[in-house]
């Protein structure tokens, strides 16, 4: 079963180098467990430390500068869709919850997961 995902959620690229805690701009109203509860559209992440992608440009760009030594480059996600899938059935201000399956993809060729979310759901028998 899928948990919902809040403001404190840590994410990982599979590109990335480091995990980084996932922003929620999306709304400001809803919160789970005393956490903003992020949105399909809590699409702008951090930086995940430094990215490994042979088809980033800056990795490539480092790497010819290093006479074709593959040399990692600083992650700047570039995240222009949303989160897949969300929630379809829970809306918060207009919008598919945001669960801790879902996928994000990075235009570079990085696949963003959610590795941790407080929120927990709770199955009772």
């Amino acid at each position: 079963m899928a948990n919902p995902v809040t403001v404190t959620a840590v994410c990982t690229c599979s590109f990335g180098t480091l995990p980084a805690m996932l922003p929620v701009n999306s709304q400001n109203s809803v919160y789970l467990c005393n956490l903003m509860a992020a949105t399909i559209m809590d699409n702008h992440c951090p930086s995940f430390g430094m990215c490994n992608c042979p088809s980033n440009p800056a990795v490539m760009a480092a790497t010819a500068a290093a006479m074709g030594v593959f040399t990692p480059s600083a992650c700047t996600p570039v995240t222009l869709t949303p989160w897949a899938p969300g929630v379809p059935k829970v809306l918060i201000c207009g919008k598919p919850l945001l669960q801790d399956t879902s996928k994000l993809n990075c235009m570079y060729g990085g696949v963003i997961t959610v590795s941790f979310t407080p929120a927990k759901t709770i199955q009772t028998p």
